[in-house]
């Protein structure tokens, strides 16, 4: 259980807390409740998140539940530490669409006595950790997973199935691309989805397409 610590006036160090799980399990949802409570405390927040996630708006964080906050959209994570300067809690969002070097400036922003609050998909579609989330769990003080239903079995869901055959690693999508399922479900729906695919292999092999009328 994360419990939310007051800080120390004593020890400047700040910490990271680290929220993951699955798509659709309310990752986005906590941080923005974490820095809203944050804000009322009038305390200087600054939140990030990668430019290329445009998916609901284009300048705020938005969750699934249409919960949103006003954010500023960085290419790197390398632009973060200029932004974020003189502020006592930074929110970073979809952390793991960020190159590695989010790792230093999270450590970098705690180690100046910056609270650093980070939610990002820590498995991509094939179940395999993504990105720098594993560093960033490894290093925070806090990790809270969290989870998502599964929509096959109705049990606790940590993975995201892609159900679309696009093979690139960062696809930002919605219910139509994705579905959360649980450990059983989610390998019973990669073994039939790669049975599929053996298959048309195999047709394509002995079935050529008819060469086109000259």
């Amino acid at each position: 259980m994360f419990l939310e610590s007051t800080g120390s006036q004593e020890n400047k160090f700040g910490w990271i807390e680290v929220i993951c799980g699955s798509m659709f399990s309310g990752k986005t949802e906590e941080l923005i409740r974490r820095l809203k409570r944050a804000q009322f405390a009038k305390q200087r927040v600054e939140i990030f998140k990668p430019s290329l996630d445009v998916r609901y708006n284009q300048d705020k964080v938005v969750s699934h539940d249409a919960n949103e906050i006003m954010s500023t959209p960085v290419p790197a994570a390398a632009n973060i530490p200029i932004l974020a300067d003189g502020c006592e809690v930074v929110g970073i969002d979809e952390a793991q669409f960020f190159d590695d070097e989010i790792v230093r400036v999270c450590n970098d922003l705690a180690n100046k006595g910056v609270r650093v609050i980070v939610a990002g998909l820590d498995m991509d579609f094939k179940g395999n950790p993504f990105g720098p989330m594993p560093q960033l769990m490894a290093t925070a003080e806090y990790v809270t997973k969290v989870h998502a239903i599964c929509t096959r079995t109705g049990n606790l869901a940590q993975y995201s199935f892609r159900k679309s055959s696009n093979d690139d690693i960062v696809l930002l999508g919605e219910v139509d691309e994705y579905e959360p399922l649980c450990r059983a479900a989610f390998y019973k729906a990669m073994n039939l989805d790669k049975k599929q695919k053996d298959s048309k292999v195999v047709s394509n092999i002995l079935e050529p397409d008819a060469p086109a009328n000259e």
